[in-house]
């Protein structure tokens, strides 16, 4: 305690003091600039002598009693906002990999967008989402439609994080300040290739290289003296999390960079390997049912999977690309994001949700959808689940907005970080302080902080009963099944219950 009051008050004096040069630039600060949008700032090097650029202090000493500390620290941060906007340069940078043998699909070079916090031992190291493809016929039209995904030729120069990537204290109360890495998706293998370009393929599939490469990389950059390293990612991402957190801890401690607690974030990476709604031609990402497409990328990218999960399912080793399927093989701390009715989940299992409402077979299709996801997540102790229909979260710049039982995924994290640094210190886990938070309601967007839904032809916004009734939903008919008068329903609907 005694720590934190210390660190407390050379924070407050360093940021007074920051505050009064911006008062003297400003004259009182009358025409502060908009938060979200701030001016580019003038060129800034990491390596000058100006010790008003940054502070050298280490955010993760006071992790045990967080809350009233953090409380200050946005405070002070969002009252000085306009000054500091003007100073610091928060656009991720890119680099390329050291290693030029490791690429893209394509050839060209892989690499990262960085931006370094001098005062924090965090990481945040964050893995792009964007699908797959598993033959040489997908891929080629991959490249034609979508290059971005499969070479950096045309990557910009800078990047703006958003959601958990931000460093704005507002979007991201708890992890504002720590090293943030973007690492674009440019492999199509679900973050899990090992395999050079060849004639047959046509392409190079290196994902689970180029994130090994990363982290040698940034070791050079300030890794080394981490305390904290979060591997985090969505869609594609975040299986990848799933696929490759273990091995990252594994090349740290290999290096001898034992101090380092390696943890993983997953969102919307927790696909199921369940029966479509009906079963075309297998054709492309879309049409293919799930268990088809990863056995056939698996072999096509040169696949790797953890290896304890490897020897779980010897000969089937697609069944680890299943979130419920790899995590118990899992031994880093892993929390795991996902909407119940997940918008990716339904496109590979062929429910349509746009133009005609969903017939009666899709809609006990959807619930079912629900109600399996929910069992395989019942066994894990760190999850956010909010009863929604979207996809993807912790990159949006609304992730602070949606909540389950109260809690928002922000504050649910930073329980989570709090819970396993007390129990490295063997303390009891913070009181009022949930970590396992799934909804209970039924249906699609039955959480009133859902994301907003737009109907797709007239671009209005929809609350849920619109919604709802858009897609077929008969509230006569559903209530009569629930034993219940209909107008009780709709404003159980309406509420969120």
């Amino acid at each position: 305690m005694t720590a934190m009051r210390v660190l407390s008050s050379v924070l407050l004096l360093a940021l007074m003091q920051s505050g009064a040069h911006c008062a003297r630039r400003f004259r009182g600060g009358r025409n502060p600039q908009p938060r979200r949008t701030p001016p580019p700032p003038p060129s800034y090097r990491s390596d000058r002598g100006d010790t008003t650029e940054s502070f050298p202090l280490d955010f993760t000493a006071v992790e045990e009693n967080m809350d009233n500390f953090m409380t200050q620290v946005k405070n002070l941060a969002q009252s000085l906002y306009p000054c500091s906007a003007q100073k610091l340069d928060y656009d991720m940078k890119l680099n390329f990999l050291e290693n030029t043998s490791v690429t893209c699909n394509d050839g060209s070079p892989a690499g990262y967008y960085l931006k370094e916090s001098r005062g924090s031992r965090r990481w945040l190291i964050f893995l792009e989402g964007g699908w797959y493809c598993f033959n040489k016929e997908n891929c080629d039209s991959r490249y034609e439609t979508m290059r971005r995904l499969m070479s950096s030729s045309k990557w910009p120069q800078t990047k703006k994080g958003t959601g958990i990537l931000s460093p704005l204290p507002e979007e991201n109360p708890h992890w504002w300040n720590a090293n943030m890495v973007f690492i674009p998706y440019c492999s199509s293998d679900v973050w899990s290739g090992a395999t050079a370009k060849t004639e047959q393929s046509g392409y190079a599939f290196m994902g689970s290289l180029i994130i090994q490469e990363v982290v040698k990389d940034l070791l050079t950059k300030g890794l080394d003296n981490a305390k904290v390293l979060l591997l985090a990612g969505s869609s594609a991402g975040g299986t990848g999390v799933l696929l490759t957190v273990d091995r990252v801890a594994e090349l740290l401690e290999g290096l001898g960079h034992t101090g380092i607690q390696v943890r993983g974030l997953s969102d919307s990476g927790w696909f199921l390997d369940n029966k479509q709604y009906h079963c075309p031609d297998c054709v492309d990402t879309v049409t293919c049912s799930p268990t088809e497409t990863i056995k056939r990328g698996i072999k096509y990218w040169g696949g790797m999977v953890p290896e304890r999960c490897r020897q779980i399912h010897p000969g089937e080793e697609w069944n680890c690309f299943f979130g419920y399927r790899v995590f118990p093989s899992i031994k880093s701390p892993v929390f795991v994001v996902q909407w119940l009715f997940d918008e990716a989940q339904l496109t590979v299992d062929n429910i349509q949700l746009t133009g005609q409402p969903v017939q009666e077979g899709q809609w006990r299709y959807i619930q079912n959808l629900g109600i399996e996801l929910r069992n395989t997540l019942k066994d894990v102790p760190a999850m956010f689940a909010p009863a929604c229909l979207s996809h993807e979260v912790i990159n949006r710049n609304y992730w602070i907005d949606v909540q389950v039982k109260g809690t928002s995924l922000p504050r649910a994290l930073h329980c989570w970080d709090r819970s396993l640094h007390d129990n490295r210190n063997n303390k009891a886990p913070p009181k009022g302080c949930p970590v396992h938070l799934i909804d209970s309601c039924p249906w699609p967007h039955c959480n009133p902080t859902c994301p907003t839904i737009r109907d797709q032809f007239t671009g209005q916004e929809m609350n849920v009963i619109q919604f709802l009734m858009h897609m077929g939903f008969d509230v006569q008919k559903m209530a009569q099944q629930q034993g219940m008068d209909p107008s009780k329903l709709l404003g159980m609907l309406s509420s969120g219950s």
